[in-house]
């Protein structure tokens, strides 16, 4: 990119990281102190945008590493976002619901100062949901006096949240795999797909693409996988996981379904199919295993599935690697588009949600192809994830160059 140092120095670290204790009275009476965090990395493009995540592996490196991320992935897709990110370090399974609502309304009060709808926007994130968000929400709207939906995103509909939210990330992770073969002159009709994990994300990707005519042949889930080549029927196994066509707390593992062989995570990867789409976990893909993936096209619904390492060699092998602050960036579109109907207080129908979301993903993924031809011509040959850095730092650096410093 030949990025000017000052502004590279700028990016490589967070603008404020606010780290809180938050007391939480529990059940039997006791009160037990969590460690909380809320990163907000950089804010040149608009006010900062992320999630929220309750998990024992939540510390300072993490959220900032996160916050990263989103900065990056909200100027890929051109919203007037920055990048934020926040946790608590807490096991939310060992909690009651009442008790995950006492820390919750604690947590954003301990962070009311640094949130609001023109500062920084929460959103669910790992093992968060609408509950949670609507927490925030109600919390912060009293201490403040009035009514602010637009403080969070990923709400209910019915106090303020976005139709199309939930299956967007999903969504964006079909429209991705779909238009990125357009470009290398293929059709999604008929192309075979493995998708590892069976969760939001998988559910709605898996769903869309077997209605677009893909082949899904393989998915999985923590306690393994399963795998038919001539396909699954995605919306039986969904009844038989989810116990209703409603994608809402799992019942039952893919693996007691009928309708295919079990297999195991590490082996979905290495199926011989068109298209593999991790949707699981980080670092799933690797160096001990990238060169036997014998897929043409890698689309990352998780964040992070693919070290550094692995993509080396994917790069080599001639694989097409979709990254994740591109493929599964249709969730903090949607997040901006609900941010909007809660600003303007009227709100979209879920067909014109859909419409708004695959036309700023299509430009997305139009200008990420563009700036890697760019490259090509200079004699730079690179991967999709490095054109999609590069689109995304140079439309922060540019504000830069223009707003300057201050003072």
């Amino acid at each position: 990119m030949e990025l000017e140092d000052w502004i590279k120095n700028i990016l490589s670290y967070p603008e404020r990281t606010v780290k809180v204790h938050i007391p939480v009275k529990m059940d039997n009476g006791e009160v037990q102190v969590f460690v909380g965090y809320r990163c907000q990395y950089n804010a040149a493009l608009g006010p900062y945008k992320g999630g929220i995540r309750y998990s024992p592996e939540v510390d300072e490196d993490e959220v900032v590493a996160l916050a990263q991320w989103m900065t990056f992935k909200c100027a890929l897709v051109d919203i007037p976002f920055g990048g934020a990110k926040g946790g608590v370090r807490v096991d939310p399974k060992k909690l009651s619901k009442s008790e995950l609502e006492r820390l919750t309304r604690r947590f954003t009060y301990e962070i009311v100062p640094v949130i609001g709808p023109y500062i920084d926007i929460p959103a669910p994130d790992v093992y968060t949901n609408d509950d949670v968000m609507a927490w925030i929400m109600d919390t912060y709207s009293i201490i403040k006096g009035y009514n602010e939906p637009a403080v969070v995103t990923g709400k209910p509909t019915y106090i303020g949240g976005s139709k199309g939210r939930k299956e967007a990330t999903g969504r964006g992770v079909a429209i991705s795999t779909r238009e990125v073969l357009k470009l290398y002159g293929e059709d999604i009709k008929g192309k075979t797909v493995a998708i590892q994990g069976f969760g939001n994300v998988a559910v709605f990707a898996a769903l869309i693409l077997q209605d677009w005519g893909a082949r899904i042949v393989a998915v999985s889930d923590s306690k393994g996988g399963i795998y038919n080549p001539d396909g699954l029927d995605v919306r039986d196994l969904i009844k038989h996981v989810y116990g209703s066509e409603e994608v809402n707390g799992k019942k039952k593992s893919v693996v007691s379904y009928a309708g295919g062989e079990q297999i195991s995570n590490e082996d979905l990867l290495l199926l011989d199919v068109d298209i593999l789409i991790p949707c699981a976990i980080e670092n799933q893909i690797t160096e001990e295993n990238a060169d036997k993936i014998k897929a043409r096209y890698i689309v990352e619904g998780a964040n992070g599935p693919t070290t550094f390492e692995a993509d080396e060699i994917l790069f080599k092998k001639g694989i097409i690697v979709v990254p994740d602050i591109l493929a599964n960036s249709g969730g903090v579109i949607v997040s901006y588009l609900e941010w909007v109907q809660d600003r303007m207080g009227y709100y979209w129908e879920e067909d014109e949600v859909n419409e708004k979301l695959e036309k700023k993903l299509i430009n997305a993924i139009k200008e990420v192809f563009h700036t890697l031809k760019e490259y090509e011509k200079k004699g730079k040959k690179i991967d999709w994830r490095t054109a999609a850095y590069i689109l995304s730092i140079e439309r922060i650096a540019k504000v830069y160059r223009k707003r300057g410093l201050f003072p």
